[in-house]
């Protein structure tokens, strides 16, 4: 075949489909032209031997049209047609049927709606097939020569087709994800060349078929979010290559089968959120490749088999909100790499010593059961330790001070104990905490001053214990605090100055204690409820419920005006003809210099106007351009702690990295109050993304290595500088670009210094210290947003949402189409939302491809989704 304009059909069939597409559309298939050879030269077309279009593959261009135009008839040669990853919509058309050499078909991720049309059954060599809404029609079962079937992620309803039995020959079979109802038929059971079956995130009903025993092949059997109910067939383990099983969250009964102890293969076995009873069955002994056991929320009963001890590889036990009792296995401690939720159960006896020797145990969760005695000091020797809850237990005797040397604890919460003795000021070594729970216990003495020097430290309760003495300064210095719970103490004195700076803080509770004096001037004690400052010895404000301070001891709450110019510029070396290296022995000089380049802030020169201020570009006299944020008044005026504020600016300009906008320096007067930043000409994400011809230009590869360029500013944030730096503030009105569309990190948390009541951020520069970025739990959501783009507004990206029967699903946002992609479920909210969780990460399908990392790795967490994307 010759030109397209010689050929006849082929290419003037594919030249009319590209006539009715959008423009940008054709400007992605612009090589195919009248005057160019299609088998040599246009883009995605690869003929056979005989010169005839064989092949049209061109995924993820996206392309917008319909395929009405498409021609298949003119097509007859064809035997691969790859469109996925597009925008097209509408119908298949039913002409498709006559490309009888046609062994690949694939539309996923687009918009397409319709029925599967019936003609399908007539390409009798198809292999693969995938995509598209309506009922599956049962002709598909005539596909003798179908080896991978993916309809998954779809809006499929109806059945699953009895005729799918016919399908001898397939070995992938992936209906996840979408509206299918009724039962599984026992027919399925005749895929014995099946390997890979995931029917999850559906409506099915009945029974699980006992004819799934035959499938003596399948390594991955997904049933999960449904509706099944009865009992696990016995027959479930006759799948002796069967390496991952999901059924959970269903309504599956009766007891664990004993069979599923053939399963010598298997990795994960997740059977948690149904109503499963009996014992777990020491058969369970036998999985000695076994990393994953999910049998949480169910009604199991008995104790936990000792068997669990000795399977070497298990890294994740999680058996919480069952009926468990008796002790705990002292087996565990030979578990090195395990992670153990046991929370909500009826286990009595004590925490076993050997837990201390796991030495790689991240995640400790034994709360809401019977234990007693005390809290073992061999725990102090889990320094990889993540997590410890040992709340609402019997626990007695003191708090350990080996707890100390769990330097990257983020999380301890030992409440509702008959813990006594004092707090160990050792805990002020725990330098990772967020959230620290002591309350309701006997604890007495003082509050350790050591804990308000914990950095990152967001939550404190130790209400309902018998701590005395006064409140140590130290703890209104905490720069992450946002909530704290002092109540039902014998605390005394009057609260210290320290906390009128304690700008953080967000809800305080100090009721039933003995303070006396005027409350802090800040938000959280001044709008605080009359509940949380009741019962005191003497407190005094403008709270209703309080009596008013006196004159004598009302604080002086004046600002004095000053006059003093700050003036702060970093000199980084490596601008060595940079303005602001060459100029800044002389603040004066480079101040005057700005203020000539926007000829004192002429509008003329603003390219943005935020909540905190305006951005002008100014050009210096050396041809240098920099970026002038200049702070609304009434928030530069709000500039309560000047001095830290410049430390942490000085902080902030000596970080260096390609990812992130260089911060110059700060100047603050009585005219002016203003931020110094590097200009990015190709301004905002959200800017490029709300135009459609500016964001079609932005392709899916130039958007994904946005999303690296991102993880690799926050992976630097969190490891590389010291202490920690949170933005917390990541979206895409924060993401800049350059003219190559490299991304850069912009306003680190500017509205927590300039509007210190904020309760959304904790320090200027984002928190010390680890918050996870994925959720802030402490706000009760389950939702995290990274602004990428549908067509035609910022939407969410990647996420954690609650799923319609309970479950927990990670996803992201396909770039295509206005739709989620799925990326895994999770028994809970904390396993979707803890970056350090084993709860795997999938895309396209149900593989897993790479796991959550610990809570620093951003940079891994975000490239490795990336990755799977790309």
């Amino acid at each position: 075949m010759h030109a397209a304009s010689s050929t006849g059909s082929e290419g003037k069939a594919l030249l009319r489909w590209k006539a009715s597409l959008d423009n940008y559309s054709q400007s992605k298939l612009s090589s195919w032209s009248s005057s160019a050879n299609p088998c040599s030269a246009w883009d995605g077309v690869r003929c056979n031997k005989a010169g005839r279009v064989s092949v049209i593959n061109i995924t993820g261009s996206g392309i917008k049209g319909t395929l009405d135009h498409l021609n298949f008839s003119s097509l007859p040669h064809l035997t691969t047609i790859e469109l996925s990853q597009n925008a097209l919509h509408g119908t298949i058309p039913s002409n498709i049927g006559n490309l009888s050499r046609l062994t690949y078909l694939a539309f996923w991720s687009n918009q397409l709606s319709g029925a599967i049309p019936i003609e399908i059954s007539q390409l009798t060599n198809l292999r693969f097939f995938n995509k598209l809404s309506g009922w599956i029609p049962e002709e598909i079962g005539k596909l003798k020569s179908l080896t991978k079937l993916s309809l998954g992620d779809n809006t499929l309803t109806g059945r699953i087709p009895l005729s799918f039995g016919n399908l001898s020959d397939l070995t992938l079979l992936y209906l996840f994800q979408n509206f299918l109802s009724g039962p599984i038929p026992e027919e399925i059971g005749k895929l014995r060349s099946l390997i890979e079956c995931s029917f999850g995130q559906n409506l099915l009903t009945g029974s699980i078929p006992q004819s799934i025993g035959n499938l003596g092949n399948l390594i991955l059997l997904f049933l999960f979010n449904n509706f099944l109910s009865g009992p696990i067939p016995e027959e479930i383990g006759n799948l002796l290559s069967l390496e991952d099983l999901e059924f959970g969250n269903n309504n599956l009964t009766s007891k664990i089968p004993n069979s599923i102890g053939n399963l010598e293969k298997i990795t994960r076995l997740s059977l948690f959120g149904n109503k499963l009873s009996g014992h777990i069955p020491s058969a369970i002994g036998n999985l000695t490749k076994l990393t994953d056991l999910q049998l949480s929320q169910n009604n199991l009963y008995g104790a936990i088999p000792l068997e669990l001890g000795t399977l070497k590889l298990l890294a994740y036990i999680r058996i919480f909100e069952n009926q468990l009792s008796g002790a705990l296995p002292e087996g565990f401690n030979n578990l090195t790499h395990l992670n153990l939720g046991i929370s909500k159960n009826y286990l009595t006896g004590r925490i076993p010593t050997g837990l201390g020797m796991i030495s790689r145990l991240q995640k400790l969760h034994l709360s809401s059961n019977h234990l007693h005695g005390k809290i073992p000091s061999s725990l102090g020797k889990l320094t990889l330790l993540l997590e410890l809850k040992l709340h609402n237990n019997n626990l007695s005797g003191n708090i350990p001070t080996e707890i100390g040397q769990m330097s990257r604890l983020l999380n301890l919460s030992l409440s509702a104990n008959n813990l006594s003795g004092s707090i160990p000021e050792q805990i002020g070594n725990c330098t990772q905490l967020l959230d620290l729970n002591l309350s309701q216990n006997a604890l007495v003495g003082n509050i350790p001053s050591q804990i308000g020097s914990l950095p990152s430290l967001a939550t404190l309760d130790l209400s309902q214990n018998m701590l005395e003495s006064k409140l140590p300064l130290e703890l209104g210095e905490m720069k992450s605090i946002e909530t704290m719970n002092l109540s039902h103490n014998r605390i005394s004195g009057s609260i210290p100055k320290s906390f009128d700076h304690c700008f953080s803080l967000i809800s305080i509770d100090i009721s039933y204690n003995q303070l006396e004096g005027p409350l802090p001037n800040i938000s959280a004690f001044q709008k605080a409820p009359f509940d949380s400052l009741r019962n005191n010895k003497g407190l005094c404000g403008s709270v209703t419920g309080l009596k008013p301070c006196s004159q004598s001891t009302q604080k002086n709450t004046s600002r004095r005006t000053t006059k003093r110019m700050i003036f702060l510029i970093n000199k980084p070396q490596e601008f060595t003809r940079n303005m602001f290296s060459a100029w800044s022995f002389d603040g004066k000089m480079v101040y005057e210099s700005i203020i000539d380049a926007i000829e004192n802030f002429d509008p003329k020169y603003c390219i943005g106007v935020g909540a905190f201020g305006s951005v002008f570009r100014a050009e210096l006299p050396n041809g240098q351009v920099v970026a002038v944020k200049k702070l609304h008044e009434t928030d530069g005026g709000a500039l309560r702690r000047p001095k830290d504020f410049a430390n942490e600016i000085r902080a902030l300009t000596n970080i260096r990295h390609r990812n992130i906008v260089k911060l110059y320096g700060f100047c603050s007067n009585v005219q002016h109050t203003f931020l110094v930043y590097e200009f990015l000409e190709g301004g905002s994400l959200m800017h490029l993304l709300s135009n459609d011809e500016t964001a079609a230009k932005c392709e899916w590869i130039k958007r994904v290595s946005i999303v690296k360029d991102v993880a690799n500013a926050l992976s630097y944030m969190h490891q590389n500088c010291s202490p920690s730096i949170i933005h917390r503030d990541i979206s895409s009105k924060n993401i800049l670009l350059d003219s190559e569309y490299q991304a850069h990190i912009s306003d680190f948390g500017t509205a927590r210094i300039l509007r210190p009541d904020s309760s959304h951020w904790t320090s200027f520069a984002g928190t010390y210290g680890y918050a996870a970025p994925v959720v802030n739990k402490r706000k009760g959501k389950g939702t995290v947003k990274d602004e990428s783009k549908d067509e035609n507004k910022c939407k969410k990206f990647h996420g954690v949402r609650q799923w319609r029967w309970g479950s927990w699903v990670a996803e992201i946002r396909d770039p295509v189409k206005q739709k989620q992609v799925w990326l895994g479920t999770y028994d809970t909210t904390e396993e979707a939302t803890m970056p350090y969780d084993h709860a795997a990460i999938r895309f396209r399908g149900p593989k897993a491809i790479t796991n959550f990392p610990p809570p620093s790795p951003v940079k891994n967490e975000l490239s490795s989704i990336t990755s799977a994307v790309k």
